[in-house]
């Protein structure tokens, strides 16, 4: 027997003695070894016997003739541990709440047979939403299911350059499974063959944590039959599939798992002590498990801090991300820290696109306002970036590709982009956004009703972020555009009074008038009336500091339509008044006319002579400008001023009137209108049967116009003359759906109906 060394000085036989794994291991050592050294295994000699029974400690040799003799290279300490069996995973965190679906979907996954192969599950998701503690949760449940043991590697301390952290890895592997540091191989390939061959016999279950790359999961399956990987990472790594990856994505805590997250931490006593802070706290929180882990720390330590106290802290959202934190004498833990490591592994368009989402308001987007925000003429190229930012983890999508980043996530994102981008960006940024929109609205509002009365002319040549807009405009091509628009503009609502404030925040005060004139057309539709006072107050604001008088006194007299329905009567007679005052110094004879009309609408609840004063006097100045419409809607309220003055032969006739100029103008919601006031100045002279034909007929043309305001005022006055009682709670119901959706007052008078029987 010849005298062989390794390159790490070590003689070859020593080497193949310092594994004691007993027969099966030695064997695999063995054949692993020889492998390497390009020999192959021999058979044995016939009739040769080599064996040892029991069990030894240290260095074996057994051998027919040695020439030359036998070197050990042996350090006491650095042996291999016989029967070693790794348990190296992480007990899950105190207070794990709300996972059973996706601790189920495991279960699933990996089965509880003996699978022909390794099984891979690849968990995604936002730094500090709980990927860790989902896998160590289920590794402890799940022990007994791998007999060769369980592996852990925590790749955020392994990274050290281009493959450096796979090898590390690997060598974290290879101790776990008892080689010693002096037999770890010095390559990754010889590392990986070894692994692969030592994971042969063995059903394992190995967990990596925080992997940025593919590499860095398929390298380490292990061989044996039944074993399973599972993998955390903030990257959806969908390369994996290939492999036979399950792609799992994990999601925020709801409200209540939040808060049972919270009573586990700081006991349940301090949340029923303060529920709606609790509550409160959880929404600051946005169900981020790190976020929630940090602030029920700092309740713990500071015994004295009250929830309200904490929820007070975190409402300022300029320090919010800050103070969600909890300090020790070693370290802090923040969840700017979790997120600031996200960000530094994205490329530079990505990262630059993450900055610019940090100042778009609102709780969603879709590419076009991406591309906007960031100053790109292609939506291709925005889209590349947003799909990394997707793949990160760090933005979430829907079905319909629209966007949405976290709430701390988005600050964070705001606070980077403050730190490492020029002054100014943010306000450059909130007006590409609000000119993007405007186009968008404006055009949303002409595709609804090209013909009403309007201060802002959006229409005509735009450059920059409007051409973008009108391309991608949502209607252009739709066969019924103004129900599009309606659809549009509710599924953008909250966006756009986000755009509003944000504008108004900045000064933008043109646009912010022009774009809340032309975001009101769906408030006439769907009764939002919160929002629409809210948006009409920004824009009038505005007006006034723009120093238009026309587009004020529009504005402050559309104002006070949300303030009647809210039954603040006083607030918008002030409105009025100034409206009146505003319209008359403008010159504008076709605003005047409206002012009027509004005004008509504000005597209607309180002076009958006056609104019907009113009303003539905005047909007359109508007829003047030769304003059709505005002739038709002065008529039309006229009508019912009457019809309520107990003019009812005089009042059907301006209706009826009013009716027929609405339909030859292709107007079909106020053509609806008019036939439900018809039906009322019916009641009121008697004609029940004839009533009842007309509001049931208005409110089907209302609902198919989408006017579901007006469609609830039909429903109830022909409950009124209803008979049927399943027909009278089925109008009802539907009127109580209508003014709950929009939060109207009335919606307590129709409960109350109900419930009445």
């Amino acid at each position: 027997m010849r005298h062989a060394s390794d390159r790490s000085g070590c003689g070859t036989r020593s080497f193949l003695s310092g594994f004691q794994y007993g027969d099966r291991g030695l064997r695999s050592r063995r054949r692993w070894f020889m492998s390497r050294q390009g020999e192959p295994e021999r058979p044995a000699a016939t009739g040769i016997t080599n064996s040892l029974p029991g069990h030894v400690e240290g260095q074996l040799v057994q051998a027919g003739i040695v020439h030359g003799g036998i070197t050990f290279n042996y350090h006491e300490g650095q042996g291999a541990r016989p029967g070693r069996r790794p348990d190296q995973v992480p007990r899950p965190p105190r207070g794990f709440v709300n996972r059973q679906r996706v601790l189920a979907e495991l279960d699933d996954l990996l089965g509880y047979g003996d699978a022909a192969g390794c099984r891979i599950g690849v968990f995604s998701g936002l730094p500090g939403i709980g990927k860790t503690a989902v896998v160590c949760q289920w590794a402890h449940n799940n022990q007994r299911r791998f007999p060769g043991g369980q592996i852990f590697v925590d790749f955020a301390g392994l990274r050290s350059g281009a493959g450096g952290d796979v090898s590390e890895a690997l060598a974290v592997c290879l101790r776990a499974l008892g080689v010693r540091d002096q037999y770890l191989p010095a390559s990754l390939a010889d590392r990986a063959a070894l692994y692969r061959d030592l994971s042969a016999e063995q059903r394992m279950l190995v967990v990596l944590d925080d992997v940025t790359r593919p590499a860095q999961v398929n390298t380490l399956l292990p061989q044996g039959a039944g074993s399973a990987v599972l993998a955390t990472s903030t990257w959806r790594l969908g390369e994996l599939v290939l492999d036979g990856a399950v792609l799992l994505q994990l999601d925020v805590l709801d409200a209540d798992s939040a808060l049972e997250l919270l009573s586990a931490l700081c006991g349940r006593q301090r949340i029923a002590d303060e529920p709606e802070a609790a509550e409160r706290l959880v929404e600051l929180c946005g169900g981020l498990p790190v976020a929630l882990r940090i602030c029920g720390a700092r309740l713990l330590i500071h015994r004295r801090l009250t929830i309200g106290s904490l929820v007070a802290e975190l409402s300022d959202e300029q320090s919010r991300l800050s103070r969600i934190a909890v300090s020790s004498a070693h370290e802090e833990r923040t969840v700017s820290a979790a997120l600031e490591l996200a960000y530094r592994d994205l490329p530079e368009a990505a990262a630059r696109m993450y900055r610019v989402l940090g100042h778009v308001p609102g709780l969603s987007f879709d590419t076009a306002v991406a591309a906007v925000a960031a100053g790109m003429r292609s939506t291709a190229e925005a889209q590349e970036a947003l799909d990394v930012l997707e793949a990160s983890s760090l933005l979430s999508v829907t079905d319909d590709r629209r966007y949405a980043l976290h709430g701390l996530v988005r600050l964070h994102a705001r606070d980077t982009a403050c730190a490492l981008d020029p002054p100014g960006t943010e306000r450059e940024t909130v007006g590409r956004i609000t000119g993007h929109y405007l186009v968008l609205t404006g055009s949303a509002d002409r595709a609804v009703r090209a013909d009403r009365l309007r201060i802002a002319e959006l229409l005509g040549p735009a450059g920059g972020a409007a051409d973008l807009a009108a391309a991608s405009g949502p209607f252009a091509a739709a066969t019924d555009p103004g129900a599009d628009a309606i659809s549009w503009l509710e599924a953008e609502r909250t966006n756009i009074l986000a755009v509003l404030r944000a504008a108004s925040g900045f000064a933008l005060h043109r646009p912010v008038w022009q774009l809340a004139e032309a975001f009101t057309v769906l408030f006439f539709h769907h009764r939002h009336l919160a929002d629409w006072r809210e948006s009409l107050e920004l824009g009038a604001e505005a007006a006034r500091l723009d120093g238009n008088a026309a587009a004020e006194a529009r504005l402050r007299s559309l104002l006070s339509r949300p303030l009647l329905d809210l039954r603040q009567d006083a607030r918008a007679k002030a409105e009025l008044d100034i409206a009146e005052q505003l319209a008359v110094e403008s010159g504008h004879v076709v605003l005047q006319a409206s002012v009027q009309e509004f005004l008509g609408r504000y005597w209607d609840l309180h002076d009958r002579a006056r609104a019907v004063d009113a009303y003539r006097t905005s047909l007359a100045l109508n007829i003047e400008a030769e304003e059709e419409r505005g002739e038709a809607l002065a008529r039309y309220f006229l009508g019912c001023a009457q019809s309520a003055a107990g003019e009812h032969a005089t009042a059907l006739i301006a209706l009826d009137r009013a009716r027929e100029t609405f339909l030859a103008l292709g107007d079909e919601r106020m053509a609806a209108r008019a036939l439900a006031d018809t039906g009322r100045a019916l009641v009121r002279s008697g004609d029940l049967a004839e009533a009842a034909v007309a509001l049931s007929r208005a409110a089907d043309d209302l609902h198919r116009g989408g006017a579901s305001h007006y469609e609830a005022q039909a429903l109830e006055d022909l409950a009124d003359l209803l008979d049927d009682p399943v027909e009278i709670r089925r109008c009802l119901r539907r009127a109580l759906t209508i003014y709950e959706e929009g939060g109207s007052p009335r919606a307590a008078e129709v409960l109350a109906r109900l419930t009445a029987g």
